[in-house]
């Protein structure tokens, strides 16, 4: 029995001691033995042809390949261009460029490049629902890279101005096997996705630590290298499309844009009353309107008015105006249909009257219309630039006003136009509960500001609105509360009355105006002075910001000596 026992307990003990072997080799093998799975990308065999951007896989599929390569819109606009327009009910599809405005229909091969027809290499084409456009256009028109791999069918798309970071494998001498592991994750203890080559080429994508680097290789895959397998190469940008500057916009570098508004609301002025103008080298008359939803334009140019600015040295930048109706502009501006009649009768005329520049005033609009807006102007610029023109537009101080800013993308805009106008007045409108200046100088610095920093306009694109008239304020006093009433006057008037009053103006610091105040029958009047003391210091503000220049509402508000204080404004 002893024997026995003891022979018994020694196949336990034999036993228990080859567990513990193996739970030691197990355990030496999970700590520092490499995994030698091998295991397919989760996209291999599921799509024909897979897409990446950044190393990310992407939700669709390209369709053809080589030269026919297309790929999905939706992918398109993610990636490469967000500002590609798509409307359902005509199949349409409009990109816009600095210079370019293409028109692309499904199925269709001629296409359409600012507004002249040309004939595709391929057409765009509609499948399950989605549309597929030429990739070969997204390079030509946006500058991306698009690489595609004819093993695995994978599509990398790169954009213009993307960093990339070329490497290589190096598998090192005396490595039998002449390959590097591609793992799944930054551990040697990851499943395999691929075995490199030595040379095999790869891009950067992150360091994740100071061992691994995560990759992507030509053929889609993408997985973690160790930093010691590979060898970098020196970064590089997909390179950016030239954009160089419009002859038109060329005559503005060296010089600042010193504009006044001429308001026409019946017959144009005759020139010989409005004098020289010194300094002033842009007048924008407002002659053009918004006269149906189906974007046609209304004209009251007067080609006498052009040739007296061209003979006094002055560009005419015209402005149209949506009229300031919310539901034509609403309609107007709801179809590449018709916002492309707004468009070519605004050229027609610019090029009968030989004007340069087109100046845009779009007031009183729905906040849902702002992005058909923007899209507007980027459809406006390629064809304005073709024919020579200036292209601004008129951008209110950012407030919540529904109507009157919030419908404003000011940071596309600016991307889009030579000069955002900003219209800095009224800090206190006709109808204001409370009596106050039009636009003391902290609320106007204030409004550049915000757009300068809040929505990265450039100062070089900024021109500052100068208001040359003030309101004088009534108040009057019933049933223990205060009435205002208002009235707009111009420079001359308000000096009229101070004379006529005998009234001191005292500076307010407040506001950074003169300012005068007197009573009479009709109750307390009060005055925020627009005089030459108010302009300096516009002036000043828009010089010491760097800004592209002034603008002026309206001339004919302007006290002679008022030009002599803005011209200041010249470089």
């Amino acid at each position: 029995m002893y024997r026995k026992k003891r022979r018994g307990g020694g196949k336990t003990k034999w036993f228990f001691g080859l567990i513990l072997i193996i739970a030691g080799l197990y355990w030496a093998q999970s700590v520092w033995l490499p995994n030698r799975e091998h295991v397919d990308p989760e996209w291999l065999g599921r799509v024909e042809k897979p897409i990446f951007s950044g190393g990310q896989w992407l939700d669709g599929t390209g369709i053809g390949s080589g030269d026919s390569l297309k790929l999905p819109l939706p992918i398109i606009q993610q990636v490469i261009e967000p500002t590609i327009r798509y409307e359902e009910d005509t199949k349409s599809v409009i990109l816009t460029t600095p210079r370019k405005l293409v028109l692309l229909k499904a199925d269709e091969k001629i296409a359409k490049i600012n507004n002249k027809p040309t004939e595709l290499r391929f057409a765009p084409e509609e499948k399950d629902g989605i549309l597929y456009l030429p990739a070969h256009l997204l390079q030509e028109l946006y500058g991306a890279e698009v690489q595609e791999d004819a093993s695995t069918g994978a599509v990398l798309l790169y954009r213009a101005g993307e960093s990339l970071m070329p490497a290589a494998v190096n598998t090192g001498s005396g490595k039998k096997d002449g390959t590097i592991p591609l793992r799944t994750g930054p551990s040697i203890h990851e499943p395999i996705l691929a075995d490199m080559k030595d040379e095999t080429k790869l891009r950067i994508l992150q360091a994740p630590d100071d061992e691994w680097y995560y990759v992507q290789l030509d053929n889609g895959y993408t997985g973690y290298v160790r930093q010691k397998n590979v060898v970098t190469g020196e970064k590089r940008f997909v390179p950016e499309l030239k954009q160089e500057l419009s002859a038109a916009k060329q005559k503005w570098q060296s010089k600042t844009v010193n504009m006044t508004w001429e308001a026409v609301y019946q017959v144009a002025p005759k020139p010989s009353s409005i004098g020289k103008l010194p300094g002033v080298n842009v007048v924008s008359p407002t002659w053009f309107s918004l006269v149906d939803g189906a974007g046609n334009v209304r004209s009251k140019a007067d080609s006498v008015y052009v040739k007296w600015a061209h003979g006094q040295g002055k560009q005419v930048w015209g402005l149209f105006s949506n009229s300031f109706e919310p539901d034509l502009t609403s309609k107007a501006l709801s179809s590449f249909e018709n916002r492309l009649t707004t468009i070519m009768q605004m050229l027609h005329y610019a090029k009968i009257y030989d004007l340069d520049g087109i100046n845009i005033d779009y007031e009183n609009v729905y906040t849902k219309d702002g992005d058909n807006l923007t899209q507007f102007m980027r459809e406006l610029r390629p064809l304005a630039e073709e024919q020579g023109l200036i292209v601004s537009i008129d951008v209110t101080p950012k407030s919540n006003s529904e109507m009157w800013s919030a419908f404003l993308d000011r940071r596309a805009l600016g991307e889009v136009v030579d000069y955002l106008v900003v219209m800095a007045y009224d800090e206190h409108w006709a109808a204001s509960p409370v009596a106050g200046s039009v636009a003391s100088l902290p609320w106007v610095r204030s409004s550049i500001t915000r757009i300068l920093e809040e929505d990265g306009v450039p100062p070089s694109k900024l021109i500052l609105g100068i208001p040359l008239y003030t309101r004088i304020w009534t108040e009057t006093q019933k049933d223990g509360k205060t009435e205002v009433d208002s009235k707009a006057i111009g420079m001359d008037k308000a000096q009229q009355i101070i004379a006529e009053k005998k009234l001191k103006p005292r500076f307010s610091e407040e506001t950074g105006q003169n300012y005068v105040e007197y009573e009479d029958k009709e109750g307390r009047h009060r005055i925020w002075l627009e005089d030459a003391e108010s302009l300096q210091r516009r002036v000043e503000l828009a010089k010491s910001l760097k800004l592209a220049g002034i603008a002026t509402w309206t001339r004919s508000f302007a006290s002679d000596n008022a030009w002599e204080t803005l011209r200041q404004i010249e470089k």
